[in-house]
């Protein structure tokens, strides 16, 4: 049976090679040969012109070896395809079994798509494919493609470019180690480093893998994906952009950084609105404001920033959580603007500092505009704070009034004056047995305490009223808890991993936003081109191997 295999493969081989067609030549001024110098070669003069299967060649002078199907042209070379390209160079070879010809010096083909120039290319008939392996440049109505190496495949007018790849237009400069260029739709494939820069507003996107639509300016990409902007960077796992539009939405390990007023945004969905200046995240969103020795990282549903810099608006909406390392929070919502310094939390409003628990009808923390730094906190409406005993923890130092205003220094609460209707209760233990020595309760118009390392270690009473100090035996049970009191030490979270925590009592679950038609549409636009350039290259690697 591998008798009869062999037999057939070689009389298949024998027919296949008896049936290629010869070079013919179709005219030249003079033909001679010089054994001597071009043995088995016919040395043609002047006007030669050959033809094979569909192509011609002219040029001035030509070897012509007959057995080995073998045309070697020299000066004025032009090689011709029906209709589809032509092509002109100073020398050339070609193989008539192969149907393989290699130009060189000041190569250049046209198509009806594009002009390539270069220093040497291949042609592969067969495959019709091109390739140059030192250096090249297309242009076609739309962009400039320079690159070292370069294959252009002829029937679905495709360019792979390889090694520093550019493609540029009056508007963009891309910039590339591998991509795939499409002549007839000027899309780009992206398939490593890549960064496309607009040539007016300087914004960039870097990349290393995704597609680039050069006619209308949008990009989508899939690994490694960052937008530069004047004023922020976006990074993320996905991204797209329509850079004519200014909108970009962006999926998965989202980081904004705010260059300007050095903030950052996280998340796992998030839209841009470039003309106006908003971003929307959710998603695991959170924002955080970097200080010089710590940051403060404020975690909700949704996200919202609008408005330039200088007076940029945030909103945080629904199971809004705040951490710091010294001070800690949680409300509903929370608005910030820049212009003012002013950050006001709504609904259920509770700060931490330290070992103080701050609550209020409503909690505001002011901001010095110039250095970023937290500077002074205001509780407006029945202000309480509350410190837990560190020994027994069923005693709880409390202060309440009718409003609360706190001043930060170095990024620490440092002085407290409650304003209005102040009340005070302390217990104090024993320095050594740590044994309830008194418990005091103070009422004045208003009390200032001083604070280090989150311990009041002075106190001021102003038109004090009334105050007793009683042993912990005479004080009555009922009044060891002011009007209002409530302890929700169990809520503060501890960690900036605990920010991302939702209440058991949450009833508005984070919910990934749409993604909008255009971005659906680039993803699957990509997954579509990038699966059957796979199934491309799987091809051509088989015809290598045959």
């Amino acid at each position: 049976m591998k008798k009869l295999f062999l037999l057939a493969f070689i009389l298949f081989s024998v027919v296949s090679f008896s049936q290629t067609k010869k070079i013919k030549i179709l005219s030249t001024e003079l033909s001679t040969a010089d054994e001597s110098k071009y043995p088995g070669a016919t040395l043609l003069i002047g006007k030669v012109k050959m033809s094979h299967e569909g192509a011609t060649l002219d040029c001035q002078r030509a070897l012509l070896y007959k057995d080995k199907n073998l045309f070697k042209a020299i000066g004025e070379v032009v090689i011709e395809q029906g209709d589809t390209i032509i092509q002109y160079s100073d020398f050339a070879t070609y193989d008539g079994n192969t149907k393989k010809a290699k130009s060189w010096g000041n190569v250049e083909i046209n198509d009806k798509e594009m002009k390539l120039k270069t220093d040497t290319l291949h042609f592969d008939r067969i495959n019709q494919i091109l390739y140059y392996p030192s250096g090249g440049t297309i242009k076609d109505t739309k962009n400039t493609l320079k690159s070292v190496k370069g294959t252009y495949l002829l029937r679905d007018k495709k360019f792979t470019a390889q090694s520093k790849v550019t493609v540029v237009n009056p508007e963009n400069h891309l910039e590339s180690n591998h991509l795939d260029y499409y002549t007839n739709t000027n899309l780009a494939y992206l398939y490593g480093p890549s960064t496309i820069t607009n040539l007016k507003d300087s914004t960039k996107v870097y990349s290393e893998r995704g597609f680039y639509d050069t006619n209308t300016d949008v990009s989508y990409f899939v690994k490694r994906a960052k937008l530069f902007l004047k004023e922020r960077t976006v990074s993320a796992d996905s991204l797209y952009y329509d850079k004519r539009n200014g909108f970009a939405s962006a999926t998965n390990n989202i980081k904004v950084v705010d260059t300007v007023q050095n903030m950052v945004a996280k998340g796992n969905y998030a839209e841009l609105y470039e003309l106006k200046d908003s971003l929307f995240i959710i998603d695991r969103a959170v924002a955080i404001s970097v200080f010089e020795k710590d940051s403060m990282h404020v975690a909700g549903d949704k996200i919202l920033l609008t408005g330039k810099p200088e007076k940029r608006i945030a909103r945080i909406f629904n199971n809004v959580k705040i951490f710091k390392s010294d001070l800690q929070g949680k409300c509903d919502s929370i608005h910030s603007s820049q212009e003012t310094g002013l950050t006001r939390m709504f609904k259920n409003p509770i700060l931490w500092s330290n070992k103080s628990q701050i609550t209020g009808d409503s909690i505001q923390l002011v901001s010095n505009k110039e250095t970023n730094k937290l500077d002074s906190l205001k509780v407006l409406q029945n202000g309480f704070m509350i410190q837990q005993d560190s020994v027994h923890t069923e005693n709880f130092n409390q202060i309440k009034g009718r409003n609360i205003y706190g001043k930060f220094e170095k990024g620490e609460l440092r002085t407290m004056l409650v304003k209005g209707n102040a009340e005070s209760l302390y217990y104090s233990n024993n320095e050594k047995t740590q044994e309830l020595e008194t418990i005091t309760k103070e009422i004045a118009s208003d009390i200032e305490f001083i604070l280090e390392d989150g311990e009041i270690i002075q106190t001021k009473y102003f038109k004090k009223s009334e105050g007793k100090t009683f042993p912990p035996s005479e004080f009555p049970s009922d009044e060891k808890k002011f009007k209002g009191f409530l302890w929700r030490g169990d809520e503060q979270p501890l960690t900036v991993e605990d920010i991302f925590i939702k209440d058991a009592t949450s009833t508005v679950p984070s919910k990934r936003k749409k993604q909008p038609d255009v971005v659906k549409e680039a993803k699957e636009m990509f997954i579509e081109e990038t699966s059957k350039n796979k199934k491309e290259q799987k091809k051509l690697n088989l015809k290598k191997l045959k």
